[in-house]
């Protein structure tokens, strides 16, 4: 059997759900999935292996009109991803479907000239109860854009998941495993725990408070006496009144964000953590550069 591998970039509006169909084709959770749009900031390659095949997905920001440096890195890096992989997948949803930003994106798609197949994917259709209504949706992505195929799936259910990503395989190229098989992501534990405690942050707070949040790990060392690993770590926000949110009455907020994060974090790792977390304000570190590469959004 020949070797087959490629890299398969989802792409799409912030919030239609990128992430959701990450974890689901892994089987395992690497990206975080809030219900607050822009929640990814970082390209999270996901590696999917199985005999004769090798698929490294990479779910991409959100893409839309950025408004400070992070969002223009975000940007770039999806911008990136669509020109470097072998197989798109435009996933857009019933509600979202062509209005501006749906537009923006057809304009960034890889040139129908070059040799990558681009897959309109509609997510979501569960809550469509007519399904005739997305035959206009399709034909007009069909004028619109000369895609590979065109599928309408919900990303909860992993039948659908797993037709789509049958279609992924039969476009894959020849070619040799890109990671060990038994890695599962690209991204180092740090990341994923900044990301565990971001993730609780966003579902525990509101409208205020979600883009204004960054994690950063200060240190973590192992207590020689009992074996647990202590990890502190830093919650960043803009606003004063936003750091009051985050700690909460009397601290209540931070101990809900810790005790949701801290058995994630200890699945992660395979062993008992202490987890310290501290609330700082850094005002408009979106557009400081030097932050941003201390957050970990820039080399």
């Amino acid at each position: 059997m020949k070797q087959k591998s490629g890299i398969v970039a989802i792409s799409g509006q912030p919030n239609v759900g990128k992430s959701t169909m990450l974890n689901g084709f892994l089987g395992e959770k690497v990206a975080i999935i809030s219900k607050k749009p822009e929640t990814t900031r970082d390209n999270i390659r996901g590696i999917f292996t199985e005999k004769g095949c090798q698929i490294i997905f990479v779910d991409t920001p959100g893409i839309h009109k950025p408004h400070d440096l992070l969002g223009k890195v975000m940007l770039s890096r999806a911008q990136s991803t669509l020109m470097e992989s072998e197989i798109v997948l435009f996933v857009t949803e019933k509600r979202l479907a062509f209005n501006k930003d749906d537009e923006n994106i057809f304009h960034r798609l890889p040139d129908p000239k070059k040799d990558q197949k681009v897959i309109f994917v509609i997510n979501k259709i569960d809550k469509v109860k007519d399904k005739k209504l997305l035959l206009p949706l399709m034909e007009k992505a069909a004028k619109l854009y000369p895609f590979d195929e065109i599928i309408p799936i919900c990303a909860l259910k992993q039948e659908d998941l797993d037709r789509l990503l049958e279609v992924i395989k039969s476009y894959l190229p020849e070619g040799p495993l890109l990671y060990p098989e038994d890695q599962l992501t690209d991204k180092t534990e740090r990341f994923l725990i900044r990301e565990i405690i971001r993730e609780k942050v966003l579902n525990q707070t509101w409208e205020e408070v979600p883009h204004s949040v960054a994690v950063a790990i200060d240190d973590w060392s192992e207590d020689e006496k009992t074996g647990i690993l202590n990890i502190y770590a830093t919650v960043y926000v803009e606003r004063a009144s936003q750091k009051a949110i985050v700690i909460g009455k009397k601290g209540e907020m931070m101990k809900r964000i810790g005790t949701h994060a801290r058995p994630e974090i200890e699945e992660l790792l395979g062993r008992h953590i202490y987890l310290n977390l501290w609330v700082k304000v850094h005002e408009k570190w979106k557009k400081d550069p030097l932050a941003l590469r201390e957050m970990g959004y820039t080399e």
